[in-house]
């Protein structure tokens, strides 16, 4: 087998190469790749070009697919959404943010496809949630372990934003029926590394529910603040057809929204998880 990973910071990231995710992929290679994204969290395949049907096909080695309550999807192809700034305000993904986990079982990861690019700009960061927590004072460590944190849909989307026309306000009133706030744990462990992370994000975490309003919002401001560190972060400069597959339970990101009026188009297969404990 020709797969080779590329480690690209200490915290996280791995650039795979030696494999055509296209194509529909051996037993080894899908070994591989997931032991490399457990050990790296973040991994980038360059020069992949895939169809909505391919990208669903690789991602569904790894887990069931999701089909997202909000963002358009490709209609032949609904395990697959659409990141297109003509057509969707997606100013929600320019914050730190773990996918969905306003979901009891928020997503195990995602394998993201770019399709068209601005000439410059529209670079996506991740953070390393297993790094920001080793990194904590032991009793920092200590005292969050055992906390749990609210997770809210309506904070990344807003009624203002997505409930704009008759349509819009029947999806949005469904999936806040649907998916009323819920708690997770403030650190999580990994299902089969685990390793401890934070758990907590600025897209959909509103509060941690053992503490007073205002000890919760002291203490979510400095580990939103702290789990963003430099040092805990990889950012990726896209090129047509890159790929990108992160471990969604463990890591954040954020998706820089510096290249108006251009247009940027990606594509995202979601991949299912389990409860965080």
């Amino acid at each position: 087998m020709s797969l080779t990973v590329t480690p690209l910071s200490p915290a996280l990231g791995a650039q795979i190469s030696g494999v055509d995710i296209s194509r529909e992929i051996t037993a080894e290679q899908r070994d591989a790749i997931e032991q490399a994204l457990l050990e790296h969290q973040v991994l980038f395949f360059r020069d992949q070009p895939l169809t909505p049907e391919q990208q669903a096909r690789f991602a569904a080695r790894f887990g069931d697919l999701h089909i997202h309550p909000i963002y358009p999807n490709v209609p032949d192809t609904p395990q697959v959404l659409v990141l297109d700034t003509a057509v969707t305000d997606v100013r929600d993904n320019a914050v730190w943010h773990t996918d969905v986990t306003f979901l009891p079982t928020p997503a195990l990861g995602a394998v993201l496809s770019a399709k068209q690019l601005p000439a410059f700009g529209g670079d996506t960061l991740w953070a390393s949630g297993i790094a920001a927590f080793e990194a904590l004072s032991a009793p920092l460590r200590k005292m969050l372990d055992g906390l749990t944190a609210t997770h809210d849909f309506t904070k990344s989307f807003p009624l203002e934003r997505f409930g704009t026309t008759p349509e819009d306000l029947a999806r949005w009133e469904a999936t806040r029926r649907n998916n009323p706030p819920l708690s997770h744990p403030v650190v999580r462990s990994h299902p089969v590394s685990g390793r401890k992370a934070l758990f907590v994000n600025e897209g959909f975490t509103t509060r941690i529910n053992e503490l007073s309003e205002l000890e919760s919002e002291a203490l979510l401001k400095l580990l939103f603040a702290h789990a963003t560190r430099p040092e805990f972060s990889i950012r990726w400069r896209w090129q047509e057809n890159d790929v990108a597959f992160w471990d969604n339970r463990v890591t954040q990101h954020f998706a820089v929204d510096d290249y108006r009026p251009n247009r940027r188009v990606m594509h995202r297969a979601t991949i299912l998880g389990d409860a965080p404990f």
